[in-house]
């Protein structure tokens, strides 16, 4: 006898976003990883085109991640040359991250990447449907008071 409420899992929206959401997340990752990132380390450049020196701390609070993590995120990135920290002038204890000209490049190469993703994604969708997907998921990552773009 099948377990119905297990079947009914499936067709949940939740998980089946979780699933697409984490195979997508592992195509995206294995794309970019000629590029020596993951995707946190392209969250980050991305962020800091909405914050361009911005504290350690304000990017955590704005990504929803530990602070000890944006420090090595950071890290990593500042070794590959495409972040630069930098002391405020206004409170000298404060580093911020401000973007290179390699980090503007590396974020523009895997946005590349991500819509050649996207294509792949939704090869099968007409125009207005993957319209209305996009808007869609807007309005979810609304809902969770997810950076929207």
């Amino acid at each position: 006898m099948s377990d119905v409420k297990g079947a009914a899992l499936f067709t949940t929206t939740a998980f089946r976003l979780g699933t697409v959401g984490a195979v997508v997340s592992d195509r995206f990752a294995a794309r970019i990883a000629d590029h020596d990132v993951k995707p946190k380390h392209v969250g980050l450049l991305a962020a800091l085109t909405t914050a361009p020196a911005a504290s350690q701390l304000d990017l955590a609070r704005l990504m929803g991640i530990a602070p000890s993590l944006v420090v090595r995120l950071a890290d990593h990135l500042e070794d590959l040359g495409a972040v630069e920290r930098v002391r405020d002038p206004g409170d000298r204890r404060r580093q911020a991250l401000r973007l290179t000209d390699r980090g503007r490049d590396l974020l523009a190469t895997c946005a590349d990447i991500s819509r050649s993703l996207d294509r792949d994604l939704l090869a099968g969708l007409s125009a207005a449907d993957r319209a209305a997907l996009r808007t869609a998921l807007a309005t979810v990552a609304d809902n969770l008071d997810l950076p929207t773009g």
